[in-house]
């Protein structure tokens, strides 16, 4: 199967299942950045529930901005905000351990275009989870694409629709129970090495 998927910041669970099933995946560069999307957002598991990650952009006066073009607002210290944030989640998971050393040079990586940052996050969650993949960009935007599946409607993190996955254990589950389509570190840090063979069992309910 070809899709078409948008990088997001560390990507939940939805488009890691529609990236793992896939035979080649393309990704959006070339839409307008929009608000209250993925793109720049993240949901983790914290110990009161539900927790956002955002990376703060750079909105020009511009309406229309591209997403390749949108930078990152590195005025605030938001790396190590969401690094302490992973680590007061996530460090008494199973596997935080595990990937700690691949993952933590990410918060002290300097990007100034989010998209750019976004695919380096993409390709260091790749190397965590063992999964090798045929990616390309595309080169115009198109609103139809032939012969691909079209999984960029996932990036709407308002409109998202319920997706019928498969539980698993989580840190917090005891106290808020469990919270689906988190961000891939979050099955990441909790299943480790068994991550790639839950996401390959997943479905995706189609838009």
């Amino acid at each position: 199967m070809n899709i078409i998927i948008h990088p997001t910041y560390f990507p939940n669970i939805a488009h890691f299942v529609a990236i793992a099933n896939a035979k080649d995946v393309m990704f959006e560069v070339d839409d307008n950045f929009l608000k209250q999307t993925y793109r720049n957002r993240a949901y983790i598991y914290g110990a009161n529930g539900k927790l956002a990650l955002n990376i703060p952009v750079i909105h020009t006066q511009k309406n229309r901005q591209k997403y390749r073009d949108v930078k990152i607002f590195n005025e605030t210290k938001w790396q190590d905000l969401h690094w302490k944030s992973l680590l007061s989640a996530y460090r008494t998971s199973p596997f935080f351990e595990f990937y700690e050393d691949e993952l933590q040079p990410l918060f002290n990586l300097k990007a100034d275009y989010i998209l750019d940052y976004n695919l380096k996050c993409f390709e260091v969650i790749c190397d965590c989870l063992q999964l090798d993949l045929h990616t390309s960009k595309s080169e115009a935007y198109q609103k139809t694409i032939e012969n691909t599946s079209d999984f960029r409607f996932l990036v709407n993190a308002k409109k998202e629709q319920p997706q019928a996955f498969d539980r698993y254990t989580q840190v917090f589950s005891d106290k808020h129970g469990f919270i689906p389509n988190l961000s891939i570190l979050d099955l990441l840090f909790n299943e480790g090495p068994n991550a790639l063979n839950y996401l390959e069992s997943q479905t995706i309910i189609p838009q």
